[in-house]
């Protein structure tokens, strides 16, 4: 992963970032995925609001508030965290191949629980030093018999090195992995066209006109002066907007669907980046296995139960044996349907989310036999789901997040609701638990509406929690996904800005965290839906939180 991008820094501005000597300059390293949260005012004013008049394409408002001039230094602190790497030659961005990495002490066998340091040097393709960091990396070790992996982390000293760290958890035969996903010039690029504007996607209304159906455009922002019809929540200031079709009711908004726009804000050259054989390719090719051993003067720390809202540095957790293990507690295994049963006994859940959620509820429903599927009248694969098991009164419902949902298939544009009104609906108590989950829809769009979303999400669970402080919150972090999907759109990049922006945000109050993107890299699943082995240890994680 990238380290070097210390998201801390980008909200807390009375903090200053921590700094690790490295050979002859400072660097900026994050310890962990935890780099993130600030003390924010939500909601983010954005657009101006005004209900009364003819909507109008959302502009910048003319007296920001505090929340906006704080929103907007985030941006700007982003920015300089991601700066502008022009170049005019392929040759001249970073090469995996070319690149040069060293372990450092090597040892003929390791102890299970060593480090193991991993200097790289970044070249280009002509062999040249790079002069600057802000590659993208994902770092791994693995061990395919064992079933085994796990994460490492990645220290950017932002002068083309780099410092990868890996915990050996497990004894055997281990394979170093480390890729470059994608040079700081394509990371600065992916940057620049997330954020030129709402236009990569294509949203088509389809309204009721008596016996037919009249289509029309939406979007988040449409760039017309035709009339429009504005889907507002104006305390949140979330929007979304449809053009009026003529003699329609703007109430007669019935399904959505949406596909992408052909429209692009890459050059050819920056194009050229994210072919798929320039995306992800692995640096230790020549790497052999490291040997890792139990040794005899070794003891073993007994760790604590885990317990809601604790938090772990990155690598989390490591995989053996299909199994997710977290570093800092025990979790126990609910893996049976009796088990399962005795841990949901008398609960009210919601799970809120996209389609990566939507598979925990499917799981229940494959596994636990017991539960009903309440049949609401919806269509498609984003309609509401509920299970209830009335013997042993657990009630599971599933519900998409709302707008923007991106898909090629039409779903109900009147069961749309926001995360946090859902959350200010519920009254809560001590069997009421709560899972969201948010991110991969919102890869196409600029970051400002991804950060608006999580703060108004934040500012609903603490009204949640005055009133009810005994309801249990879990989020569910964000996975990664396939590395041949569309990379301007749906970059891992994207995605983990917002993984960490979301880990960061929440760590405040008394969440617990899944992290799912720490979990999927140790498995080295690459799908927006991880297998089942995978949802399995998350909700084995969720069950451990709320039994």
């Amino acid at each position: 992963m990238w380290r070097g991008f210390c998201l801390r820094q980008v909200l807390s501005f009375s903090q200053p970032p921590q700094f690790a000597r490295g050979p002859a300059v400072c660097a900026l390293q994050c310890t962990g995925v935890s780099c993130f949260w600030p003390t924010l005012d939500p909601p983010i004013s954005v657009y101006p609001w005004d209900v009364s008049r003819k909507p109008l394409c959302p502009k910048s408002p003319i007296n920001p508030s505090k929340t906006d001039m704080k929103i907007n230094k985030v941006k700007n602190h982003l920015n300089r965290l991601i700066p502008k790497r022009s170049f005019f030659n392929v040759n001249t961005t970073t090469s995996a191949a070319h690149s040069v990495a060293t372990i450092l002490n090597p040892k003929a066998t390791y102890c299970i629980g060593d480090k193991l340091d991993i200097l790289l040097v970044a070249r280009d393709y002509s062999g040249q030093r790079k002069k600057y960091g802000g590659d993208f990396l994902r770092a791994r070790i693995s061990s395919p018999d064992l079933k085994a992996g796990a994460s490492g982390t990645v220290t950017d000293f932002n002068n083309g090195t780099y410092l990868i760290s890996f915990i050996l958890f497990w004894e055997g035969r281990v394979t170093l992995s480390l890729l470059l996903i994608h040079p700081s010039e394509g990371v600065s690029s992916l940057w620049r066209a997330r954020n030129r504007g709402y236009d990569k996607v294509i949203f088509t209304g389809q309204f009721a006109n008596g016996s037919s159906w009249v289509f029309s455009e939406c979007g988040l922002v449409l760039n017309t002066s035709a009339e429009m019809c504005p889907y507002l929540d104006p305390r949140d200031q979330e929007a979304f907007y449809c053009v009026k079709p003529p003699h329609v009711s703007c109430e007669a908004l019935a399904q959505l669907k949406s596909k992408n726009k052909a429209i692009s804000y890459l050059s050819d050259l920056e194009k050229s980046l994210f072919i798929r054989s320039n995306v992800g390719v692995e640096i230790l090719k020549s790497f052999h296995p490291v040997s890792v051993s139990v040794c005899s003067k070794q003891t073993i720390s007994l760790k604590e139960k885990c317990k809601p809202g604790m938090w772990s540095p990155v690598p989390t957790g490591y995989v053996w044996n299909n199994v997710w293990n977290l570093v800092t507690c025990n979790l126990s295994h609910f893996h049976t349907e009796t088990q399962m049963n005795i841990c949901l006994k008398g609960k009210l859940i919601y799970i809120l989310g996209d389609s990566t959620t939507r598979q925990w509820i499917e799981y229940f429903i494959k596994n636990i036999k017991t539960l009903k599927s309440i049949d609401l009248h919806g269509f498609g694969n984003l309609r509401r789901q509920l299970v209830v098991d009335l013997e042993r009164k657990i009630y599971i419902q599933w519900q998409k997040h709302g707008y923007p949902l991106v898909g090629s298939n039409s779903y109900s544009a009147k069961e749309n609701e926001y995360i946090a009104r859902v959350i200010d609906r519920i009254a809560g108590d001590k069997n009421t638990i709560i899972v969201f989950s948010l991110g991969q829809h919102f890869r196409f769009f600029p970051i400002d509406l991804f950060i608006r979303r999580a703060i108004n999400i934040h500012k609903a669970i603490e009204r949640l929690f005055q009133r009810s402080p005994e309801t249990r919150v879990i989020l569910k972090g964000e996975n990664t996904r396939e590395m041949n999907d569309d990379p301007e759109r749906l970059s891992d990049f994207h995605g983990y800005i917002q993984a960490h922006i979301l880990k960061d945000m929440f760590q405040d109050l008394n969440v617990s965290f899944i992290d799912a993107w720490d979990m999927t890299i140790a498995y080295g699943t690459n799908n927006v839906h991880p297998p089942q082995y995978v949802v399995r240890n998350q909700i084995n994680m969720f069950l451990n939180y709320i039994c």
